[in-house]
Formats: C-alpha cells, sequence, structure tokens
C-alpha cells in the first residue's frame, strides 16, 4: 500500500467517527492553544515592561543616596541619607572628568499637598533644573517648561503632570491657573504629557518646580543643598558602561571614599531593571506554558485511547486486510497516520485559534501579547509529535493480531 493510499484510507477512517475525531482534536487544540497565548502573554508583558522603563530613557543613570545610622543603631533604607548634594550634580556635568555624560539633573522631591480652589490632592512635588526634562525624555502636552531664569529667580511657576492637572482643575488645560503649595501661590506654566507608570511611581502624578524655589522655600535649613536623586544621560546606550564607570569614580573621590564597596551612594542603570524584570517574567512564562503544557498530554492520552477504542473496534477489518497479504508494517502505518492526522489537525486549528485570540484579547485586557513564530511552529510540531507518539502503541497492537483471531472476533 502506497503513502497515498494509507492517507486516503486513515482519512476516511478519521470521517466515519467525525464526532470522535472532532472530540480528540479538541484536546490537542485547546492545550496549542493554551501555550501559544500563554508564551505571547508572556513575551507581551515583558515588552510592555521593557518600553516603559525605556520610555524614562534608555541610557539613563539613577544616582541615590545611601544609607542611614541613627544614633540607636537603627538603619534606614537606601536613599535615606543626605550623601548628594548640588554640588555633585554640577560636578558630573564637567566634560573633563566625565566625558560620556550628556546631560545630568539633580532632583529634590517631597509630598506636599496641593490646593486649587476648593479641591485638594497631595502628590509628588520635584525641584529641579530645566534639563530634567531632556534627561527625563518627557515632552511638553501645554505651555513650557521651567527655565534656567526660573531657577535663578526662585521663581514660583510650577509644571504639573496630567493626572494632577485634572485632580486639581479637572482639566489637563490649567496653564495660567494657580495653585498653592504650603501658603505659597504657584503659576502653572505647563503641563507634562502622559508618560504612564514607572516601576516605583505614576509619572503623571507629580508637580515639577525650580530647585531653587524648592530648597528655599519647601525645604530651607541646613540640607536645602541635598538632593535625592540625580539623573545622569550617557551620550549614547553604547557608552553607558563608561558614564557609569566615571560617575562611580568622580562622585567616589568628591566624597573621600577610597573604596567602592563603602559608597554612600548608588548608581543604577534602566538595563538593570529591564534585566530583573525580563527576568521574573520569563519565568513566570515558563511556569505557566508549563501548565497549559499539561493540557497537552491529556491530548495526547485521548489520541491514544480513541485509537486504542478504534483497534477493537476494526478487529476484523484488520484480520481481513492481513489475511490477503498485507503485511504488519502496512497495518502499523495506517494507525500511525490516522493518529499523526489527529494530532496535526488539532495543532493547525489550535494555532490559529490562538493567533486570533491574541489578536482579539488587547483589546479587552489592555495589555500586550506578542505571537512568537517559534512557539507556533513548535506547538503544531509538538501536536504532530504527539499523534505519533500516543498512537505507537495502538498501531503496535493491530499490527500484532494474528489473521485468524480477528477474523473471528464478534
Amino acid at each position: 500500500m502506497s503513502w497515498l493510499e494509507t492517507l486516503h484510507t486513515g482519512w476516511q477512517a478519521i470521517r466515519s467517527h467525525a464526532t470522535r475525531s472532532l472530540l480528540t482534536v479538541l484536546g490537542i487544540l485547546i492545550g496549542i492553544a493554551a501555550v501559544i497565548l500563554t508564551v505571547g502573554l508572556g513575551l507581551g508583558t515583558q515588552k510592555d515592561v521593557s518600553a516603559q522603563i525605556s520610555s524614562l530613557g534608555s541610557n539613563l543613570l539613577i544616582v541615590t543616596p545611601g544609607s542611614t545610622t541613627s544614633a540607636a543603631g537603627l538603619r534606614g533604607g537606601f536613599g535615606s541619607a543626605t550623601t548628594l548634594t548640588v554640588s555633585d550634580a554640577d560636578a558630573l556635568g564637567s566634560k573633563t572628568v566625565a566625558p560620556d555624560v550628556a546631560a545630568v539633573a539633580p532632583q529634590r522631591s517631597s509630598s506636599e499637598s496641593l490646593t486649587a480652589g476648593t479641591n485638594n490632592w497631595t502628590t509628588t512635588v520635584v525641584g529641579t533644573t530645566p534639563s530634567w526634562r531632556g534627561v527625563r525624555s518627557r515632552t511638553m502636552l501645554q505651555g513650557r517648561f521651567l527655565t534656567d531664569a526660573d531657577v535663578t529667580g526662585q521663581t514660583t511657576n510650577i509644571v504639573l503632570g496630567t493626572q494632577t492637572a485634572n485632580e486639581l482643575f479637572g482639566t489637563t488645560f490649567a496653564v495660567g491657573r494657580t495653585v498653592t503649595i504650603s501658603g505659597t501661590e504657584y503659576t502653572v506654566v505647563g503641563v507634562l504629557a502622559s508618560a504612564g507608570s514607572s516601576t516605583s511611581d505614576n509619572l503623571d502624578d507629580t508637580a515639577v518646580i525650580p530647585l531653587s524655589t524648592m530648597q528655599n522655600q519647601l525645604v530651607g535649613g541646613s540640607g536645602r543643598t541635598s538632593v535625592s536623586t540625580i539623573y545622569v544621560k550617557a551620550t549614547t546606550t553604547d557608552t553607558i558602561s563608561a558614564a557609569d564607570q566615571e560617575v562611580t569614580a568622580l562622585l567616589l573621590n568628591l566624597h573621600g571614599i577610597t573604596s567602592a564597596s563603602s559608597a554612600d551612594f548608588t548608581v543604577s542603570s534602566q538595563d538593570a531593571l529591564v534585566s530583573t524584570a525580563t527576568s521574573v517574567y520569563r519565568t513566570l512564562t515558563v511556569l505557566l506554558t508549563g501548565i497549559a503544557a499539561l493540557s497537552l498530554l491529556v491530548g495526547g492520552i485521548g489520541v491514544m485511547n480513541i485509537m486504542l477504542v478504534s483497534v477493537t473496534e476494526r478487529t476484523r477489518e484488520i484480520g481481513l486486510r492481513k489475511a490477503l497479504g498485507a503485511p504488519p508494517t502496512a497495518i502499523r502505518r495506517q494507525f500511525l497516520t490516522e493518529a499523526s492526522v489527529l494530532g496535526l489537525a488539532g495543532g493547525v486549528i489550535g494555532a490559529v485559534l490562538g493567533i486570533v485570540a491574541a489578536k482579539v484579547l488587547p483589546r479587552l485586557l489592555s495589555t500586550s501579547i506578542v505571537v512568537s513564530p517559534a512557539a507556533v511552529v513548535g506547538s503544531i510540531a509538538v501536536a504532530l509529535a504527539i499523534g505519533l507518539v500516543f498512537g505507537v502503541s495502538p498501531a503496535v497492537r493491530a499490527a500484532r493480531l494474528a489473521p485468524i483471531d480477528a477474523l473471528r472476533s464478534e
């Protein structure tokens, strides 16, 4: 019997039991679709997280202070110390000592209550310099950002995030209006375009004022020159490692520290955040894919069960074919072909269903699902392999039937 005849005979056998074959294929296609969607959801989540972090600046370094230790020996967390100053930020902007640094933006932030008429809203007030917008890759929705004149003149101009503007005024059209912070009125000169959320805070819920104004009106005291964060932008993504080394070496020198292990500051990059987030989501993807793969095992068992039933029902047919001279190889090949067709059909239909679902679900779940060609091809191959592997036992059983015993069976 040729391969073409084997395929034709196998297809006829599957068609003669359409309902049973459909239920068998259903078990496989659900597993295939689940695997494709699970892998796609994991890849989509990684893509979203990477995009959110990269939107802050792929060549961005974040310098934060070290920790504090109280007189009682209690240690604060990283960032609780006041070891970074405006002078540090000015020094980092020198092209002589840090040639791979493109821009520097010192930042002092605190949680403050803003009032506009009868509305009030507590948000993070950021005191910084005009370079902050470029370093943080922010754009303006309305108005302008802070200027050098605002910093020099210690003006009471303020730039709001979109959420902050909406909470205070019910609209983002806030330019020209005033808000009050600690009894001082600030004039809104601009509204930042929406940037979403980072790994730690809502980037749209913020208010930005000149660093000099922050130091003298909201902070005051001897700690007014300290900053909570220094954002450093490398010249390119390729020089971020060099910029990291330059920043670390300069700050160690300025702070009189000889060993990097004793540094009173921390330098982190967006790449590190991306790597950490990607690692977490990759682990979750593998876990969920493993769970989805269990349904493929169930589908494979279904294929074997159906093929065993088929062998039992077609015992007389097998005996007649063997009596007419069909070798065991032909019998074995026919049942393996039928099992493979069931597996392949489940794989192809499941892949199509998974791809369609990957296009539709993001509109409902507001998340990305990335269809991986490797996952699609691999899933179809696995489905075909399931048909072959779980079809071996029924095929071997059919091939071993003795013609006389098969013909006299009822």
